[in-house]
């Protein structure tokens, strides 16, 4: 009776663990594009504006 409370135990734990969602996500930058831009010393903030990071990755 107590090698199936263990098991179940395991088993329940197991469960719980297994079943959490981990969320990968992009993360909001912190700072803004053209605080980017000035701390870079870069001509356009384009370039670390949210909307424009997916035509850099289609680019490359």
């Amino acid at each position: 009776m107590k090698n199936l409370l263990k098991i179940t135990t395991l088993l329940f734990s197991i469960a719980i663990l297994a079943s959490c969602k981990v969320n990968h996500g992009t993360v909001k930058s912190s700072t803004a594009p053209g605080q980017v831009k000035k701390v870079t010393g870069a001509k356009s903030a384009k370039a670390y504006a949210p909307g424009q990071q997916k035509n850099k990755k289609k680019n490359n």
